[in-house]
């Protein structure tokens, strides 16, 4: 057997491993306590934990319960209470040495890694006490001389974060003796500017933000780093990854927006790792929850029983349903008496306030949303705009499972980026684009998110309505929206406002340019909602046309096919008899050129009644391409207007043509050489030669110019002009060159030759 190795050398391997563990190793996880102040559970404060139960820090609450007394922190200096509370819990751990205390705010804060990682970076910043850092000074900005001037990095202190031993803490926060409501930053800022504490206690500041970021001042200096399994952030001025990420000031949106990614919120690799945390099984339970619907008709709105339609469609119990609407339009109170005629006894309840009333959006909004808060057994709250058109009838119930306070599913304006939610504002409180805006609305990136502003429709809960927002009036502020008004009152409030894409849910109309003039108005919206025009007045069979050859032939050259439904013949018959001036069936006829009929009839032209356009429209979508798949090589000139055609009938054409050119090529050259070899007479000869030459090639340069013009130029005067330029240039010199050569070979008179030259000449 090997002999065992002597005592002294035992002794050295132990104290280098000792070392090595010491280097690489330095703490455990557990003697890392969490301390943070939170006197209720709002949304921030759900986050935070979230997170850090993500790393398993051991958190240790501080105040909840307590009535805060430490003044409006968000707007102005206060924060005394929060060291008041840190200063009792540390008088339980002054002995503990070896354990390092982190304490940090929790309503705007989130962990983006884990206590091993904060443990070594505050062992390699060699200090006994560290405060997050900051590049503005606050509150008091006399002080900033005072500080210690520094060569690279933030210069000021926050008090959002601090780590350090738990007797050097102590030692900081048992100096505490002023009221709840003084500033905690302004305490903390003069123990560290007098130098002999600074000193004695060894306070340091994350100057380069190796624990701590603070986003105020320094949103430009952070990008969003993804991982396989989470997300981090980076600073790029110091190439850094904070572990504690804190939305101070008014980053708070923007730390929303990190918080849709950090830790494991989302990334490219695993999607959505949150979206199903405390979600309701509605399946499991005894009964469904009731709502209360709000449904707001305040502008002229296309295809309203269509989505009255749509509402009462709705996968949801309709005894637990209970509609409110309100309507600013009078052109729209036929259609709701028809659908609550339909409707009123389908639902638990039906209420409707009418423009007899003469409400205010935000009045009526108020008077929806509390219909809710004053009924206790009020679950939901569902708030509908008349432009949202629902194609999913799972929404409610998938709302309601995803368990937000308040949440609305993504709806999109159809082939555009407008939706019903900003992922971003602007400093004055509007729109503004975030970096993730688009992928969202693409469904590129798939999830619940955190947003500033939705509207439209979104869901509310009762319990919310009647404690966060018991307030009677929160749709009406100063000069905003309603909207506006009640997203910027939950924003103050704290609370979180979630859209969801993780489904299709269904699209926003447009409503600017809705004509309310006519007796069927939804007949004119062919090109401001195509899609909605579509799924009514189109026969569901249509397609089958292109997909199964679903169209009969009853004689040669006849196809019968589906293309209106029985709603749209209808509606253009009601629309005609509407109108009322026929045409009495004369000979004599004013609305066509010559004021002559040769085939008369009793009719009225899609033009008197203002619907030529949408006609031609019309006939060029849904009924060129069924010409073209059953008339192969026919192309229907059904508009002058070439930015409307599709490109299938582009490629169409411009194949034909090419085919057309190459076989009168073909053809020229093979009745060329015909010719040369039948006949001896260089007169014939040449004659007939210049004349097959001319003929073809100019009614391919015709043709192949007045094609390109027609596709190229969308103006019709232009695409006319090009036309008749290329007409009558190339069919004059035909006819010029034919009767020269006819002339010129037939007559020997040169006088004659010469007389008949110049006639054709001149005439054309």
């Amino acid at each position: 057997p090997s002999p065992l190795p002597p005592r002294n050398t035992v002794v050295l391997m132990i104290i280098h491993l000792l070392i090595w563990f010491n280097v690489y190793f330095p703490f455990f996880p557990e003697k890392l306590l969490v301390l943070t102040v939170a006197t209720q559970e709002t949304d921030g404060y759900l986050r935070f934990m979230q997170s850090a139960n993500y790393f398993n820090y051991t958190v240790k609450v501080l105040g909840m319960g307590e009535e805060w007394r430490g003044g409006d922190v968000g707007r102005s200096i206060g924060g005394g209470q929060k060291v008041r509370l840190l200063k009792e819990a540390m008088e339980a751990l002054t002995d503990q040495e070896d354990l390092v205390v982190l304490s940090v705010d929790s309503y705007d804060l989130i962990f983006a890694g884990g206590p091993e990682e904060i443990l070594r970076k505050f062992q390699e910043a060699n200090h006994k006490v560290l405060f997050a850092a900051e590049g503005l000074i606050w509150p008091d900005k006399r002080l900033q001389e005072k500080y210690p001037s520094v060569r690279s990095g933030k210069r000021f202190l926050n008090s959002g974060g601090v780590i350090g031993y738990a007797p050097y803490v102590n030692k900081i926060v048992e100096q505490w003796n002023l009221h709840e409501n003084d500033d905690d930053q302004l305490f903390y800022t003069k123990i560290y500017l007098d130098t002999f504490q600074r000193e004695t206690l060894n306070i340091g500041l994350d100057h380069k933000s190796q624990i701590f970021q603070n986003l105020n001042g320094a949103i430009d200096e952070v990008l969003l780093k993804f991982g396989t399994k989470s997300a981090r952030v980076r600073n790029t001025i110091y190439d850094t990854l904070p572990v504690v990420i804190h939305g101070n000031a008014n980053t708070k949106m923007y730390l929303n927006y990190l918080g849709n990614y950090i830790p494991n919120t989302w990334n490219y690799e695993r999607g959505c790792g949150v979206c199903d945390h405390n979600m309701v099984d509605l399946s499991q339970l005894k009964e469904y929850p009731t709502v209360m619907v709000g449904v707001f008709i305040e502008q002229p709105t296309p295809f309203l029983s269509e989505f009255f339609q749509r509402l009462v469609t709705l996968d949801y119990p309709k005894d637990k349903l209970n509609v409110f609407v309100h309507n600013n339009e009078v052109y729209h109170e036929r259609h709701i008496q028809k659908f609550w005629e339909e409707s009123k006894d389908v639902f638990n309840s039906f209420k409707v306030v009418g423009p007899e009333e003469n409400l205010s959006q935000g009045q009526a909004r108020n008077m929806g949303m509390g219909l809710c808060r004053k009924d206790p057994g009020c679950d939901f709250y569902l708030s509908m705009d008349s432009d949202v058109m629902l194609t999913n009838r799972q929404t409610l119930k998938i709302l309601i499972e995803q368990n937000r306070k308040i949440i609305g599913p993504l709806v999109t304006r159809h082939g555009k980026l407008w939706s019903n939610f900003w992922g971003a504002l602007s400093l004055d409180g509007y729109y503004a684009r975030s970096e993730d805006y688009i992928d969202i609305v693409q469904s590129k990136r798939v999830g619940v998110w955190n947003i500033p502003y939705m509207a439209h429709i979104y869901l509310i809960k009762g319990e919310v309505l009647r404690n966060q927002l018991k307030e009677r009036n929160h749709f009406v502020l100063e000069k905003l929206d309603p909207d506006m008004a009640l997203c910027r009152h939950a924003r103050e409030l704290g609370m979180f406002m979630y859209i969801t894409n993780r489904r299709e849910f269904g699209r926003i109309i447009s409503t600017a340019n809705f004509n309310t003039s006519h007796y069927n108005s939804d007949l004119w919206q062919i090109f401001e909602n195509p899609v909605d025009w579509k799924e009514k007045y189109i026969h569901p069979n249509y397609t089958r046309i292109f997909t199964e050859n679903y169209l009969e032939e009853p004689c040669p050259d006849v196809f019968w096919f589906p293309v209106f439904t029985e709603r749209a013949c209808d509606e253009l018959v009601e629309e005609m008899e509407h109108y009322g001036s026929w045409s009495g069936g004369n000979h004599e006829d004013k609305r066509i050129t010559g004021g002559y009929e040769t085939v008369p009839t009793d009719d009225i032209h899609m033009k008197q009644i203002g619907y030529d356009k949408e006609w031609l429209h019309f006939i060029r979508e849904f009924i060129s391409p069924v010409t073209l798949k059953v008339f192969s090589g026919y192309y229907t000139k059904v508009c002058n207007d070439p930015t409307t055609v599709t490109s299938t009938i582009i490629l169409h054409q411009l194949l034909y043509y090419i085919n057309y050119y190459i076989t009168s090529i073909i053809l020229h050259q093979l009745l060329y050489y015909i010719i040369y070899y039948i006949t001896s007479s260089i007169i014939l000869q040449h004659l007939l030669y210049y004349y097959i030459y001319y003929i073809t090639t100019s009614i391919i340069l015709l043709h192949l110019l007045y094609y390109i013009i027609y596709y190229i130029t969308s103006s019709i005067i232009l695409h006319q002009l090009f036309y008749y330029i290329i007409y009558y240039i190339t069919s004059t010199i035909i006819l010029h060159h034919l009767l020269y050569y006819i002339i010129y070979y037939i007559t020997s008179s040169i006088i004659l030759h010469q007389l008949f030259y110049y006639i054709n000449y001149s005439i054309t």
